[in-house]
């Protein structure tokens, strides 16, 4: 994905911004020990996303990381146990992806000569993607529509739509079958997002 790389430093962080972590970083911790299934934890995990979370949702805890509030989420999507989303570069999730337990979605770096410094880049992966368990996707990668990232490759950078990708770092082995894809009842091309 082409996208501009951004400085962050973490030396300037504002008053307001320090105490929306520390808010975010205390909803993480009642998200993470509350009961799953039950209202509260429903309640606190609309409290986290607010209306960057799509119908039928679902996160399971514990969720971990940083600017959640750049992490969007769309409809129908399941996100597996101790998800790492360091957000800085912001992450968005399209509607229908099924993301593995310790997955980390990483849109922020530091910079390896001042460690101060966060270099960001969005990461963005397409409906109905399928990331496998501990992925790591790196900043400035986008996974495209229907794509599989095998269980611990690690993403360095674009994925094709359809693609299965696999390895450290993750090459594509093969290209799925379009034609085989269903989203509830229907085939892929007649539901576009």
């Amino acid at each position: 994905m082409l996208c501009k790389e951004e400085k962050y430093d973490m030396r300037l962080t504002e008053p307001d911004d320090a105490k929306e972590y520390q808010k975010m970083t205390q909803l993480l911790f009642r998200f993470n020990h509350t009961m799953p299934a039950t209202p509260e934890y429903a309640k606190i995990l609309k409290e986290i996303f607010q209306d960057r979370i799509g119908e039928g949702s679902y996160v399971v805890a514990p969720l971990n990381g940083a600017a959640i509030d750049k992490l969007v989420i769309g409809k129908n999507v399941f996100i597996n146990s101790h998800l790492l989303a360091m957000a800085r570069g912001s992450i968005t999730i399209d509607d229908y992806v099924q993301i593995a337990g310790n997955v980390s979605l990483l849109s922020n770096n530091h910079d390896v000569y001042d460690r101060q410094i966060l270099l960001c880049k969005p990461i963005h992966i397409k409906e109905g993607a399928w990331i496998g368990a501990n992925a790591v996707v790196l900043p400035g990668v986008e996974i495209g529509r229907y794509a599989v990232i095998g269980a611990g490759s690690v993403v360095t950078g674009d994925i094709p739509d359809y693609a299965v990708a696999v390895g450290n770092p993750a090459k594509v082995i093969k290209i799925l079958d379009k034609e085989k894809f269903h989203i509830e009842g229907k085939s892929i091309d007649s539901h576009t997002v």
